[in-house]
């Protein structure tokens, strides 16, 4: 049943989320501080695609979704970027020194950046072609995935004054999967 999903679906179902936030941003139903609550849900949107792509090889056991990773990877790079770009747009209204003196304020926002810069030379190597020409070269490029949501993890748990449930969920979400490729890595798991 899944061979029958083309790829460009994957894509459009991945649109969905900024869907529903630019429907609550018309509607007037986004909150009372609109440009944290975009920030912060494309961030958490970003988180989903992020930790869903490192599931992807896991749950093959059950479902085989490789096919679909390289949409799942390209829509967290989209996510983030828009993450990335409220911050800098519409929180900080692309005033530089304003912006790097919130760095500065804000040690976790450089996680997050590092994560982001990490994911653009995936995103930029996803094509065929890319894969084709970098070789073995092009999974160790890839292999920077894990550090990226790492960050992104990180960045999420320390903006937090108060790490709720949801951010302890995420932590153990992703530690988990590195989990299991450690222990696969090393012959305890099939």
């Amino acid at each position: 049943m899944l061979r029958r999903i083309p790829g460009w679906a994957v894509y459009l179902a991945g649109l969905i989320p900024l869907a529903w936030v630019v429907w609550l941003v018309a509607s007037g139903q986004i909150g009372v501080d609109p440009v944290k609550a975009i920030e912060h849900r494309l961030g958490k949107i970003a988180l989903w695609f992020l930790i869903g792509g490192l599931a992807i090889t896991p749950v093959r056991r059950w479902v085989n979704l490789l096919r679909f990773r390289r949409a799942v990877g390209l829509l967290a790079f989209f996510y983030v970027a828009l993450h990335l770009l409220v911050w800098l747009v519409l929180d900080m209204g692309l005033l530089w020194s304003q912006a790097l003196s919130d760095l500065v304020k804000r040690p976790y926002l450089l996680f997050g950046i590092t994560g982001f810069v990490l994911l653009i030379p995936l995103a930029a190597t996803s094509s065929n072609a890319a894969i084709r020409r970098l070789g073995k070269g092009w999974k160790r490029l890839h292999s920077l995935v894990y550090p990226a949501v790492g960050l992104g993890v990180l960045h999420y748990l320390w903006q937090m004054k108060v790490i709720r449930p949801e951010g302890w969920i995420w932590l153990a979400l992703f530690g988990g999967l590195i989990g299991w490729r450690v222990l696969r890595r090393f012959g305890a798991l099939k």
